[in-house]
């Protein structure tokens, strides 16, 4: 907040000079200033003038100002600020009177937001999960600051790999009735494929039994599908994590979608056949290979039925579509931003966060968990070990471009070493002082006494209050949640230090009481909401 008055009162004066080009205004290391601007080394080459005479311009035009203490030239011409103790105390007010309004986010335009998006072939695996989560938390920031967010899950219901799933709990089912169909080579075999034939048994006993044909795939395919979508949805209430839409691959084709894009790509003539295949012609567009669409046995590519689905979503009415992908779908990109050239939409429609994998660690040691679903770890399982807030913290803790290293025992620790617990506790120990002041006879009022705050400590803490927005928009800029996750730990650990430094329920003194209960209301509020961003809770009591 702070920091957008500073730019806003720079771009006034920079527009005054008749330029306009972009520059920083930034958090410095604390002996600098609160905050810092290289406005002058960027503008030196528009003013033709040494950056540092370009700094006294913007000075000069400060001076005064109620807002600043000091303002100072530093080094080759950057401009540091001391923001005053009155604007800082200013602030808090303002805040307090309107927590949710002071941020002034406006409406920023509709997005669709997908991930999670997974063939319906098995349970939601830990990798599915960090995907979840950070999806589900972009969406609660970019909706927060102001877009109109539809969070999206492709279903991937059509294609190879639901026919194998298909094939798969056929071949148990016979196994089930006595005889011993084997398994496709890359077909399915967890626990719950068995599940899934016994169901089929109870409904239809053995009326399939060594009879395969493509009406008996489609009923198998069905009893699939609809109990894996409601193991994802069991799985995704556990994580706490709620899609607004479920798309189906297999309506694009039913509906007609696909057989328009293959016309309009005929039309346009960037398409052409070769070894029976249909090939869409990527290399025109993008520095990559041309792309099959159709295979040589007339199946489709999800290559395809991909295009089909960002078609669909541009008419849809978004002006941007996000998709989150694990790293390994880094070769996705090249060919669908050649598709939708192809298509005539804009590149800018489309933005990819590719997030890196995960692994589980207890100690220094890698966990290789059994589960009855599988060769893999189920998202399920790492929910039931180390509960839902830890699960979805640790995933948006580290930059999504990092691997995470997910360390169970520290997940599951009541100490301070672990940032959930942190952060929590941080939330709670402020609860605790208002009951102690009540406890006490002091009666807390909201506003009063807000200019007794002048400890550095204190003000530093406002300065991060203040720094809500900023952060929020850097989320929005990179596409990844750890920046907020980052923000609460140290506005979390400003405020634990605060509280070790200073006596803040002080009988003897009930004016800087409240002064001081209003400020850790006010750090309070923050923690509320940015642990509600992600998706955890924000305990009264620990």
């Amino acid at each position: 907040m702070i920091k957008k008055e500073i730019e806003s009162l720079l771009k006034s004066f920079l527009m005054e000079s008749g330029y306009e080009y972009d520059f920083v205004v930034e958090v410095p290391e604390e002996q600098f200033g609160d905050f810092s601007t290289n406005i002058a080394l960027v503008g030196a080459k528009y003013f033709k003038k040494p950056p540092r005479d370009v700094a006294k311009y913007f000075v000069e035009k400060l001076s005064g100002h109620p807002m600043f203490d000091d303002i100072t030239i530093a080094g080759p011409g950057f401009i540091n600020f001391r923001v005053s103790k009155t604007f800082y105390i200013d602030f808090l007010d303002n805040f307090l009177r309107n927590p949710s309004g002071i941020w002034r986010f406006k409406n920023k335009g509709k997005i669709i937001l997908e991930y999670g998006s997974a063939n319906p072939t098995g349970p939601l695996t830990v990798g599915h999960g960090r995907q979840v989560v950070i999806g589900d938390v972009l969406g609660n920031i970019l909706k927060y600051i102001g877009y109109d967010v539809t969070k999206e899950m492709y279903l991937n219901d059509a294609g190879r790999q639901i026919k194998l799933l298909a094939k798969s709990v056929w071949a148990r089912y016979n196994q089930l009735l006595g005889y011993d169909e084997p398994i496709p080579e890359d077909g399915y075999r967890g626990e719950y494929v068995i599940d899934i034939a016994k169901l089929v048994i109870k409904d239809h006993n053995d009326r399939f039994f060594k009879v395969w044909n493509d009406e008996i795939e489609e009923i198998f395919k069905g009893y699939a599908l609809r109990e894996i979508t409601k193991m994802f949805d069991t799985t995704l209430e556990n994580i706490g994590a709620q899609f607004d839409n479920v798309f189906s691959e297999k309506s694009l084709i039913d509906d007609g979608t696909v057989n328009e894009i293959l016309n309009i790509l005929k039309e346009k003539d960037l398409v052409y056949e070769n070894e029976g295949a249909l090939w869409l012609k990527v290399s025109l567009f993008v520095n990559d290979n041309d792309k099959v669409l159709i295979k040589s046995d007339g199946s489709y590519t999800y290559f395809l039925t991909d295009i089909a689905y960002h078609y669909r979503k541009f008419k849809r009415g978004y002006d941007i579509a996000i998709d989150i992908f694990g790293s390994d779908h880094h070769g996705h990109i090249p060919r669908m931003y050649g598709a939708i050239k192809a298509l005539g939409i804009p590149e800018e429609f489309l933005v990819f966060v590719l997030h890196q994998f995960v692994t589980l660690k207890r100690g220094n040691e890698i966990v290789k968990m059994s589960t009855r679903a599988g060769e893999f770890v189920t998202l399920d399982e790492l929910i039931n070990e180390v509960g839902k807030d830890a699960t979805r913290y640790f995933f948006v803790m580290v930059d999504v471009n990092t691997h995470l290293n997910f360390d169970l025992e520290l997940a599951k620790a009541q100490t301070n070493d672990n940032p959930v617990y942190y952060l929590q506790y941080a939330h709670a120990r402020i609860s605790s002082l208002f009951e102690n002041a009540q406890s006490k006879g002091l009666k807390f009022e909201l506003l009063n006494n807000l200019e007794l705050l002048q400890a550095d400590s204190e003000l530093r803490l406002i300065k991060l209050i203040s720094s809500f927005d900023d952060i929020l928009e850097r989320v929005r800029e990179k596409l990844s949640p750890h920046y907020l996750a980052d923000y609460l730990e140290e506005l979390a650990g400003a405020f634990h230090k605060y509280y070790a430094e200073h006596k803040i329920v002080d009988v003897d003194n009930p004016e800087l009481t409240n002064a001081r209960l209003n400020l850790a209301f006010g750090v309070k509020i923050i923690l509320s909401e940015g642990l509600k961003l992600l998706g955890v809770n924000a305990p009264e009591k620990m």
